[in-house]
């Protein structure tokens, strides 16, 4: 299956053609309680754990860095922590299930060694039946974040990684294959080859979550980001499509801007622009609610058209 790609295009162009498409609709504040005057963003999107509905979420002070992944459930509209669950000391939840295995993974954060109030981080991968038994199976190299997983139509893993510096820049996605959730390693991480033609040189992207298509492509649900020229962070939620046997991809497109939620407060007045993509629930009615976090101080959530069904249609490849 050949993927159509042009040139790399830039948020603005982005953003532009959104405008032009039809827009999101119905968007609604999560409400979460149990956790304090903390905030909940980033979350991930509803999974299925000993027959109740759950969510992931980042929790964590306005004014700190230092977060926690609760995990939540829904009582009379509200997401309240889950009895029994586990709580741990990352940033930024991803959930998937691979060979019948829950899989869990979050950003573990820690002071740098050598530069003062810097933070340096490393994703951290947790696997098990269910929530209770989850046990540590593998790390991400220092410096990485956006790593996700996927099971792919013949049981391998497909990896989706996030590379910056020498070989990413400000942030360039990679994809690699493995057998099987054992062969995750950090070597594996490192060498993953980028994606082409996805990012210009000042701005990058991030997976956050991908979906098995119909017909073997991957949908990729992620993340494309600037910097204004006051040094504001505008992050938007964007998807395309991912051959996993010949790397191909198409072009990018967005499918919501902050504005498109509701309005609400801000973590920093830089992060107002701000939408962190969580997780997407496909429905067969041809819609989808997609789960996000909004300018690093809330999560929402918000109906759409599916954004994916255009890459199961023959026309579109």
């Amino acid at each position: 299956m050949q993927l159509k790609k042009g040139e790399v295009k830039t948020c603005t162009e982005l953003l532009r053609e959104f405008q032009r498409r039809e827009q999101p609709y119905i968007a609604e504040k999560m409400v979460f309680k149990g956790i304090g005057d903390k905030d909940v963003y980033n979350i991930t999107a509803p999974f299925e754990d000993d027959n109740e509905t759950v969510i992931g979420g980042r929790v964590e002070s306005r004014d700190d860095e230092y977060s926690q992944v609760y995990f939540f459930i829904n009582k009379d509209g509200f997401w309240v922590p889950k009895n029994g669950a586990p709580v741990f000391n990352l940033q930024d939840p991803f959930i998937t299930r691979i060979a019948g295995e829950l899989v869990f993974g979050g950003v573990e954060i820690s002071s740098h060694p050598e530069l003062e109030k810097t933070f340096q981080w490393k994703t951290i991968f947790y696997r098990g039946e269910k929530l209770s038994s989850l046990k540590k199976f593998a790390e991400s190299p220092m410096g990485m974040k956006d790593i996700r997983l996927i099971e792919l139509q013949d049981g391998s893993v497909g990896v989706l990684t996030r590379h910056q510096g020498r070989k990413g820049g400000r942030g360039k996605i990679g994809f690699t294959t493995i057998k099987s959730l054992d062969d995750l390693t950090v070597d594996v991480i490192e060498s993953a080859p980028l994606l082409d033609k996805q990012f210009t040189h000042d701005e990058w992207g991030g997976a956050n979550e991908a979906h098995l298509l119909s017909n073997g492509l991957l949908g990729i649900l992620g993340h494309i980001a600037c910097f204004d020229n006051e040094r504001n962070r505008h992050y938007y939620p964007m998807i395309f499509a991912l051959n996993p046997e010949t790397r191909e991809c198409s072009d990018i497109s967005l499918i919501a801007t902050r504005s498109n939620f509701l309005k609400g407060p801000a973590k920093r007045h830089d992060l107002n622009d701000v939408v962190f993509s969580g997780g997407l629930i496909r429905a067969q009615d041809g819609t989808a609610t997609f789960f996000a976090g909004t300018s690093d101080a809330e999560a929402q959530k918000i109906k759409m058209k599916d954004p994916f069904i255009k890459y199961e249609e023959d026309k579109h490849r």
